[in-house]
């Protein structure tokens, strides 16, 4: 499986959250606290909870709702 073109190597069960926290750490907590997503190689969200399979691409992207809520501070 893949997360932002990188290979990540998680184990059967595993979430799309915990491929997140097996490319970056970081990353990851951004995901749980809502700030970022994980969509699927067609741009389709994936929750973070949901199950990996093998051969998934996922990609993180900004949370659309916090880019929103960051402009409105500005």
């Amino acid at each position: 499986m893949y997360v932002n073109a990188a290979p990540v190597d998680v184990p059967v069960g595993a979430t799309a959250l915990d491929a997140v926290r097996g490319w970056d750490a970081a990353v990851a907590a951004q995901v749980a606290a809502g700030e970022r997503s994980v969509v699927d190689s067609r741009g389709i969200a994936t929750p973070p909870d949901g199950p990996v399979h093998v051969g998934a691409i996922y990609r993180i992207v900004r949370n659309r709702a916090g880019a929103t809520d960051a402009a409105a501070d500005e």
